[in-house]
């Protein structure tokens, strides 16, 4: 669901308007009745690692670990 509320409402009820967001729905903020910003829930999607998925596909070289060259820093 989206709710909409005027920037001066939206600093007096943040705190209300945050558990909206946490719920699912979406709060429009307008400044002068035009919108301004938009407060939505972040998406909370925990997918489980897999220990050997990619296996043999990433490589790494041999030399990873190794200071990098001088020049690198200076851009000499």
């Amino acid at each position: 669901m989206t709710k909409t509320v005027d920037i001066k409402t939206a600093k007096n009820q943040l705190a209300k308007l945050l558990s909206f967001a946490l719920k699912g729905d979406e709060i429009i903020i307008t400044d002068h009745n035009k919108p301004r910003a938009k407060i939505v829930p972040i998406p909370t999607t925990h997918q489980s690692r897999i220990p050997g998925l990619n296996k043999g596909k990433i490589k790494v070289s041999k030399d990873f670990d190794k200071p990098l060259p001088e020049h690198f820093w200076t851009g000499a």
